[in-house]
C-alpha cells in the first residue's frame, strides 16, 4: 500500500509558479502530480509518531544479530509503578488517548453456526491501509486488547494509531486455541481483507493465543494475507524450522518475539533458540526479539513499541 508524498515537489512548484503564467503553471504542476507517482517518489506507507516518547524502548542492553535482538532495560519502580496510577489496572492519563473510544464498535461474526464478538474500530467498511488484529490467552476475552488503561496504555496506543494512520484495529475472542480459534480469527481476516484488499494484517498473539499465529502461518489463504506476527509472552512452533516459509519456499512473514526474562509461564531461553535456529536456517529471515530484562510474563503487552515493530513489518514488506 502506498501513501503519496509530494511535499517537497509542491515546496519547488510554489517557488516557480511566480515567474510562470497561469498556463505554464498549470503544465509545470501536471509534471509534478506525475513525477509523485514515480518510484522513490512516492513515500511507503508507515504509522506516524503517537507519544513515542512515552512507549519507546526506555534503553537497550545488548544487541545482536545487527539488531534483530536486543535485549531491553526494564524497571518495575520506572515501566510499572511509574507508569500506572492505580498499579496493572489504570495507566496515568498522559500515556492514554480516548479518541478512540468514541469511534470502537462492539461487533459479532457468524463462523460456522458460533457468533464471534470482537471489538473494533478503524476503517472497518473498506479503505483500510493496515489491519491489527490482537489474540488473548487463557483466560481473557476481547475485552483485554480494548482496555485503554491496562499494560500502561499500550493497547490505547495501537488503537489511537490504527484510528490516526488509516488503520483498522480489532480486539477478538476466540473460541479456542486450536482449530476453532484459528476459523474465528482466519474468518475476521477474510472479512476485512475483503472490505480493503491489499491492507497487510497482522496479527498480535499474548501467551496460549500464539498456538493461533502459529496456525494462521500453516494455512495458506489466511498466511498470503498476513504482513507479520507478534508473540508477547507466547510460545513458538519448532515446526515453522522445516516449512516452506521458512526455507523459501513461500514468501516470507516478518516475526516479532517479545518475552521478559523473568516469565514463570514460558521461559525466555526456549524462545531464544527458536530465534537463534531461524537464523542459523536463514540468516536474512524478518525475526526480531525483545528481551526485557526482569520482565514478567505480562510484560511485552506493556513494553513492546507497536510502532516500532509494525513499521519494520512495513519496510519488510515494501
Amino acid at each position: 500500500m502506498i501513501s503519496l508524498s509530494v511535499s517537497p515537489l509542491s515546496e519547488m512548484f510554489s517557488a516557480f509558479v511566480p515567474r510562470l503564467g497561469t498556463s505554464r503553471a498549470g503544465a509545470v504542476l501536471g509534471i509534478v502530480c506525475g513525477l509523485s507517482l514515480l518510484p522513490g517518489v512516492a513515500s511507503a506507507y508507515k504509522l506516524s509518531p503517537f507519544k513515542d516518547k512515552l512507549f519507546q524502548y526506555p534503553r537497550v542492553l545488548e544487541s545482536s544479530h545487527n539488531g534483530a535482538f536486543v535485549r531491553v532495560d526494564y524497571s518495575k519502580q520506572r515501566d510499572l509503578y511509574g507508569r500506572d496510577e492505580v498499579r496493572e489496572i489504570r495507566a496515568h492519563s498522559r500515556y492514554v488517548s480516548m479518541k478512540p473510544r468514541r469511534r470502537q464498535k462492539k461487533l459479532t461474526l457468524d463462523v460456522g453456526g458460533r457468533t464471534l464478538k470482537y471489538i473494533a474500530l478503524g476503517k472497518l467498511k473498506g479503505g483500510a491501509k493496515s489491519i491489527v488484529i490482537y489474540v488473548h490467552g487463557k483466560g481473557g476475552n476481547r475485552l483485554q486488547g480494548a482496555n485503554d488503561w491496562s499494560f500502561g496504555g499500550n493497547f490505547n496506543r495501537i488503537k489511537n494509531l490504527m484510528l490516526r494512520n488509516d488503520g483498522v484495529y480489532i480486539s477478538t475472542d476466540v473460541t479456542d486455541f486450536a482449530q476453532k480459534g484459528l476459523a474465528d480469527v482466519r474468518a475476521l481476516i477474510r472479512t476485512y481483507s475483503a472490505a480493503s484488499p491489499g491492507a497487510p494484517v497482522f496479527v498480535a498473539c499474548g501467551s496460549m493465543g500464539g498456538h493461533v499465529c502459529w496456525a494462521l502461518l500453516k494455512d495458506r489463504e489466511a498466511s498470503s494475507r498476513l504482513g507479520g506476527l507478534l508473540l508477547m509472552g507466547s510460545v513458538t512452533d519448532k515446526a515453522f524450522l522445516n516449512s516452506a516459509i521458512l526455507t523459501g519456499g513461500r514468501k516470507p512473514v516478518p516475526l516479532y518475539i517479545g518475552h521478559g526474562s523473568e516469565d514463570s509461564v514460558f521461559d525466555w531461553r526456549a524462545r531464544k533458540s527458536f530465534f537463534e535456529a531461524v537464523k542459523a536456517r536463514r540468516s536474512n529471515y524478518p525475526i526480531r526479539f525483545a528481551l526485557f530484562e526482569t520482565g514478567s510474563h505480562g510484560t511485552p503487552i506493556r513494553m513492546t513499541d507497536w510502532r516500532l515493530i509494525l513499521n519494520w513489518m512495513l519496510s519488510v514488506r515494501s
